[in-house]
């Protein structure tokens, strides 16, 4: 069984703090662009205790003034270089 995870939550709770937003005022900019989204709903996300679903990301994006890519961690913190793992350093060039 695989396991949901919320890999959006983090930046939606700094990207709402960055813009001096409650999460009242959040979830009300969401339901003006057609997400009923709670407040209560919200703080679950923002918890990681709720998984946010593909098209709650749109609206959400945009109730942040934010691409969509930026409600996302990026790669370069979370993903290892190829040149680091072990076994590309063992390999010769021919």
């Amino acid at each position: 069984m695989t396991q949901s995870q919320n890999i959006v939550g983090k930046q939606i709770r700094r990207l709402r703090s960055q813009m001096g937003l409650t999460q009242e005022q959040l979830a009300a900019r969401c339901q003006v662009l057609g997400l009923q989204l709670s407040r209560a709903a919200l703080s679950k996300i923002e918890a990681g205790l709720r998984c946010v679903v593909d098209y709650e990301l749109p609206p959400l994006a945009k109730a942040l003034n934010v691409a969509l890519p930026n409600l996302f961690p990026s790669k370069s913190a979370s993903t290892p270089s190829p040149s680091a793992s072990p076994q590309a350093r063992g390999r010769s060039r021919r």
